[in-house]
């Protein structure tokens, strides 16, 4: 069987089509490069140009192809952005994750794989998160996530199909072998954008609020490494094919570094000083979230390989000095 993965030349998805095909998979990417490489994809995969919303395009795909599975990343992933251009984000992450699902219905895809993200929970009311948190997401990003989860978890129950949603933490690192990574110019994740400073390639770094309660004022994130979070969907994908029932789970770590925590690490592994600046909060973000990861362990049988921030530093600087050299 075939597995289809959408926006498999983005950041975590390129990274899910390499764990798919060491695992023995036939993958095709579809993808519309708004923000991925046509370069990050494995050549062993198959890509698709085009949008996951055309019905025409995927009729032609899901008739052609045996796919029993579709690992869904495409999609609009930037918390502030998404304050300002909600409509944008409910176009691209709800109504076209909609479309998907219809289309994976009507061809009997029995398997789905959704990105879906902690933004969900919002505000949480304890530090470390379970699933049985409800869900309060304060931005369009995470209501347009969350919107997905209550679609699939809907047609679950009305067709023979079953998923798993994985509700990702702050994605960081790149492929230890250092075949793809965070491409995207402009992106926001702490680290890309701190292993850019360290590497001249911006003049400084921001710090979006530095009033928050915690121990140093800063907002605390628990990181996973980008290669860790592709082998969860691989593992997700085993466990759906072997019987598994649907399933929402965090992916995380289980504890949490601040965002000075973060730049004093990307100053140690680099060597470099960082110019630093203070400002504001910026709207939409919450003071601390944690995985609580029991869940996606027990049922997925996930070990995590790369706990460690200086590793996932180590990895994310390695890519920007490859990718600094591709792009010169």
């Amino acid at each position: 069987m075939t597995t289809l993965v959408t926006g498999g030349a983005g950041y975590i998805g390129s990274h899910a089509v390499i764990e798919l095909l060491e695992a023995g998979e036939e993958v095709i990417v579809l993808d519309n490069f708004s923000t991925g490489f046509e370069w990050s994809v494995h050549p062993d995969a198959r890509v698709v140009q085009g949008d996951v919303a055309d019905r025409a395009l995927l009729d032609r795909l899901l008739a052609k192809s045996a796919i029993d599975a579709v690992l869904h990343f495409a999609g609009s992933i930037v918390v502030p952005e998404s304050v300002e251009k909600p409509l944008e984000y409910y176009s691209n992450n709800t109504t076209k994750s909609r479309d998907l699902i219809a289309a994976c219905v009507d061809y009997d895809v029995r398997h789905f794989i959704f990105s879906s993200t902690a933004a969900v929970y919002g505000t949480p009311s304890a530090t470390l998160v379970t699933e049985r948190e409800q869900p309060h997401p304060q931005s369009p990003y995470g209501r347009s996530k969350l919107m997905t989860e209550w679609m699939l978890a809907d047609t679950a129950f009305a067709h023979p199909m079953r998923f798993v949603a994985l509700r990702y933490f702050n994605v960081a690192g790149a492929d230890p072998r250092g075949r793809t990574g965070q491409s995207t110019a402009n992106a926001t994740h702490l680290i890309k954008v701190a292993c850019e400073t360290a590497l001249g390639q911006r003049g400084h770094i921001d710090i979006f609020g530095t009033d928050y309660p915690t121990h140093d004022g800063t907002c605390i994130r628990d990181y996973i490494h980008v290669a860790d979070l592709a082998a969860a969907h691989r593992q997700a994908l085993d466990y759906l094919r072997s019987g598994g029932e649907s399933l929402i789970a965090n992916c995380g770590y289980g504890h949490g570094f601040s965002v000075r925590q973060v730049l004093a690490a990307v100053e140690r592994v680099s060597g470099r000083t960082l110019d630093i600046r203070e400002g504001p909060r910026r709207a939409g973000d919450v003071t601390e979230i944690v995985a609580d990861p029991k869940l996606v362990k027990d049922r997925l049988g996930w070990t995590p390989a790369f706990d460690d921030l200086d590793r996932i530093v180590f990895h994310a600087l390695s890519w920007e000095e490859k990718l600094d050299a591709r792009n010169t």
